[in-house]
């Protein structure tokens, strides 16, 4: 039986730039790799038209099949104001599209990004993968995303890795898979352009022993 993944993200581009090299890893171990997303990113500042989500939501198809992984769907929750919703809500959602999957590994947010969305996200994963239902040998792994994670309070919860995966063979394919985000993207030195992603899996490299990686802080592991 093919071992499982799920990763749950707040919008689309988030799975690509916290774990898009991982997954794809996985994805050539021969795992079957499941994404959720909970809203289409749009509307947080401005009013989005219907075409310019639709494009969203295709531009998060696309990179997930540039990946190899199953889009499970994209929710429609409010944009940069998850924390407007109930926490039960958001759980129970989780819960209702993951059922029938028994992941091995759980890709989510870090606890203190600075997005309130990413950090919900976190909450409700946590409540959702309680131990108790969780598989043996599974993981959570909290996954950084740039220009979130990097611009958290890190004198009060810093970032701080126990686990490195090594993408150097895998990090085009990430590049690919983000450029379905093109508009997301930034000119450097901001830390989500093309370059900075580069040098962060370069960095993180140096860290591990390999060219380019990605850092991860493992929450949970059930044995």
């Amino acid at each position: 039986m093919k071992k499982e993944i799920l990763a749950i993200f707040a919008h689309p581009d988030d799975e690509i730039l916290a774990c898009g090299g991982t997954l794809i890893k996985r994805v050539s171990e021969g795992f079957d790799i499941n994404i959720l997303i909970l809203s289409n990113g749009c509307e947080s500042r401005s009013k989005s038209s219907q075409h310019e989500i639709n494009q969203r939501l295709k531009s998060c198809e696309k990179a997930s099949e540039i990946i190899g992984a199953n889009l499970l769907k994209v929710g429609e929750f409010p944009d940069n104001k998850f924390d407007s919703i109930p926490l039960l809500d958001i759980v129970k959602y989780i819960e209702r599209n993951v059922k029938d999957i028994k992941p091995d590994e759980i890709f989510t947010h870090f606890r203190s990004d600075l997005n309130i969305d990413h950090r919900i996200i976190f909450q409700a994963v946590k409540t959702v993968f309680r131990p108790f239902f969780m598989k043996e040998n599974s993981k959570i792994f909290e996954c950084e995303v740039p220009s979130s994670t990097d611009w958290t309070d890190n004198f009060i919860s810093p970032f701080s890795p126990n686990h490195y995966e090594d993408i150097s063979l895998h990090i085009k394919k990430k590049i690919e898979a983000l450029n379905c985000y093109n508009s997301e993207m930034r000119d450097p030195p901001h830390s989500r352009s093309y370059e900075s992603i580069q040098n962060l899996a370069k960095f993180r490299g140096m860290h591990s022993g390999s060219n380019m990686s990605e850092a991860f802080i493992i929450n949970f592991s059930k044995s």
